[in-house]
This record gives C-alpha cells, sequence and structure tokens, in this order.
C-alpha cells in the first residue's frame, strides 16, 4: 500500500495482511472506528450525495425538456398569430359587404365569385384555428369584450347585456387575439 497513514501500528498491521492476501485477514486485524473506516462511511455519504445529485439533476434536465417542447408547440399554435391578425380587418370589410349586398335595397349585389373567395377564406381560416367571437345577446365580459358605449335597455332583460356587436372579436385556438367592440344596454 502506497499511502502510508498517520498511525504506525495501523499501517504495519495492514502490511501484513497485504502480504498473506486474505481480505478477511484484513477485516481482523484492522481495529474497529479506524480511518478505514471512517472513510469508507465518509466516501458511502459522498457516494449518496453524488446519487442524489445526479437524480436532481436529471429530473430538472427532463423538466427542461418537457417544457422546451411545451414552449415549441405553443409557439407553432400562435405563430400565425400576426398574420391572422392582419388579415382581421380584411374578414370585418368582407363581411360589412356581403350584409350590405344581403340588404333587399342595395343596389350592389355579391357576385357569386366573391362568394366563394369568402367562404374559402372563412373555412381556411377556421381549419388553422381562426373562430369569430359570438357577442350580440350574450352577458357583457370585460375579459372578452371592450365596450365602447353604453345605450338604454329597451327591457330589463336586456341590461348588462350586449345589445350589438360594433366589431367581432376573434379567438385563435382558445386565445383572444381581438376583442369584440360591443355597445351595452343599461
Amino acid at each position: 500500500m502506497n499511502k502510508k497513514h498517520q498511525d504506525p501500528e495501523l499501517d504495519e498491521t495492514l502490511e501484513d495482511a497485504l502480504e498473506e492476501n486474505t481480505a478477511e485477514e484484513i477485516a481482523d486485524e484492522t481495529p474497529k472506528g479506524t480511518k478505514i473506516e471512517v472513510e469508507l462511511e465518509e466516501k458511502k455519504q459522498e457516494l449518496g450525495e453524488l446519487k442524489d445529485k445526479y437524480l436532481r439533476l436529471q429530473a430538472e434536465f427532463d423538466n427542461f425538456r418537457k417544457r422546451s417542447m411545451k414552449e415549441k408547440l405553443e409557439f407553432m399554435v400562435t405563430a400565425a398569430q400576426d398574420t391572422m391578425t392582419v388579415l382581421l380587418p380584411v374578414l370585418d370589410d368582407f363581411d360589412r359587404a356581403k350584409k350590405n349586398a344581403e340588404d333587399e335595397n342595395s343596389a350592389e349585389p355579391f357576385s357569386e365569385g366573391v362568394m366563394l373567395v369568402y367562404d374559402k377564406l372563412h373555412k381556411n381560416l377556421a381549419q388553422k384555428g381562426l373562430k369569430a367571437m359570438e357577442s350580440t345577446g350574450e352577458e357583457f365580459d370585460p375579459e372578452l369584450h371592450e365596450a365602447i358605449t353604453e345605450i338604454p335597455a329597451p327591457n330589463e332583460e336586456m341590461k348588462g347585456k350586449v345589445m350589438d356587436t360594433v366589431e367581432k372579436g376573434y379567438f385563435l385556438k382558445d386565445k383572444i387575439i381581438r376583442h369584440a367592440k360591443v355597445v351595452v344596454g343599461k
């Protein structure tokens, strides 16, 4: 053994035992509570601490991986939000033109081609997760609606409810991307 201990008796005992090459004799001749046992206990404790550190690090990395995956999925879901937000005024214009064309006093009809484009645009955006918010007649909710003005309600039932929707609100995959601008009955 290369390492010399501070206890000369222990060194001699260890050297003698090593010469005979038996582990049993080392254990029998080594006094209990010696430095070897203390070092062994310290190493066991250190090993336990390292195992605990390893398990914690592994759990932390697993949590990081899960969080990263979740963030990537959220990013993919809402990646088109900017594009959708830019298209909302176009949808509003389409809706106004359609409403105007459907009015019986309108001189300007909504052509079949424009109607096909309108339907295709709405269908494609709906497939991407865009959904119009239903507001008229619903209870006013400041989380969903932006009150532009209040008007007297025609009856008690309509107090606190949305009387008219000036500008539709939209959801993108259950996330509000535009609040509905509404008129509320008081």
